[in-house]
């Protein structure tokens, strides 16, 4: 006999049919169907914000002077948001951890201290692995913040603190996924992660330090010092030059421009190819031309200390492929071109 429970050999029939039904009617059906579900959610996030009250801001304190740290909890998809809001705490200047509520129970609670704020999230809010856990971390006087979609649930009054993430319905057509209501939960944990940041006052260089890996590192950490070329592998040429020396200098050095140095060894401009092609188009004898003559006298440039990500920036506002580097005084630091950005990553 053909079974008829879920993932039984009958159900793939039933579903392909019904997934076969749909492709026949067409696109709109699909589209209606995606853009319900934004729609519930969206109003599901609006409602949330109309909600906040003082209860949000007295969580924040608590988070706020922890001298522990914030540990997250939950099961099933509410413990996926809570995994995932404390990566976010984490990352964003508050030192936060996951522990899962089942484990907890069975001797990962020793990881909690009374110094620590504990973050339960359960959209029943009658989650039984943490309704265990619970009083065990008040007794020992840890804070305890829950986020739940039921105010009068178990979970919410045990809580020094208890944060409304309840939602009219889920986005699923059964009312049964948790949908809805985890975007409730996620958003909710992401608004109390960038106040936290902002009473902080954390920067970039703060978020840098805990991204030091990958792209989003090498964006945020990379210096134009770092890679910058220096010394003899900078294109320069005095003023008083001629324009044969400085194309010389320029094919000698690979970065299609040269930077141009008054008596004093001050900068006092720049010279690119495309101001050559630009002065062939003008005239064919090049041959008495002195780089004075014909460079520009206010080069873009770039402090050592600034972002290299800055330096892209500008090099994509003006649609230039170089740029000089220079000290606080002005003075000729190094050059960079766009290849050391590519080749460096940093775009």
């Amino acid at each position: 006999m053909t079974g008829s429970h879920p993932g039984s050999p009958g159900t793939v029939p039933r579903q392909a049919a019904a997934a076969a039904t749909w492709a026949d009617e067409g696109s709109i059906r699909i589209l209606d169907c995606a853009k319900q579900v934004f729609e519930i959610e969206a109003q599901a996030v609006r409602s949330l914000g109309l909600r906040l009250d003082e209860r949000f801001v007295e969580a924040i304190r608590i988070l706020l002077y922890c001298t522990g740290r914030v540990v997250f909890s939950g099961i099933g998809k509410s413990g996926h948001i809570a995994h995932k809001i404390a990566a976010t705490f984490a990352s964003t200047g508050t030192p936060a951890f996951f522990v899962h509520a089942a484990e907890a129970s069975h001797g990962d609670l020793g990881m909690v201290t009374r110094e620590d704020v504990f973050v339960a999230l359960s959209n029943s809010g009658e989650t039984a692995e943490l309704l265990t856990i619970l009083p065990v971390l008040k007794r020992e006087g840890a804070k305890v913040i829950t986020i739940t979609g039921s105010p009068e649930s178990s979970l919410a009054r045990m809580a020094d603190v208890h944060l409304d993430a309840r939602v009219d319905k889920e986005a699923c057509p059964l009312n049964l996924a948790p949908t809805a209501s985890t975007t409730a939960a996620l958003v909710l944990g992401d608004a109390l992660a960038v106040t936290l940041l902002e009473l902080r006052g954390f920067d970039h260089d703060d978020y840098a330090r805990s991204h030091p890996g990958g792209a989003l590192g090498r964006r945020l950490l990379t210096r134009v010092s770092d890679i910058m070329r220096r010394g003899d592998a900078v294109p320069q040429v005095a003023r008083s030059a001629s324009l044969s020396a400085a194309l010389l200098e320029m094919t000698r050095k690979g970065m299609a421009m040269t930077a141009v140095l008054s008596e004093d060894g001050a900068l006092a401009g720049i010279f690119t190819d495309g101001d050559l092609r630009r002065l062939l188009e003008k005239s064919q004898d090049l041959s008495h031309i002195l780089i004075g003559e014909v460079m520009h006298t206010d080069p873009r440039t770039i402090l050592p200390q600034r972002l290299a990500v800055e330096a892209a920036g500008l090099m994509e506002q003006y649609r230039i492929n170089q740029l000089l580097v220079v000290d606080e005084d002005g003075a000729l630091a190094g050059a960079l071109h766009i290849h050391d950005l590519t080749n460096s990553k940093v775009i």
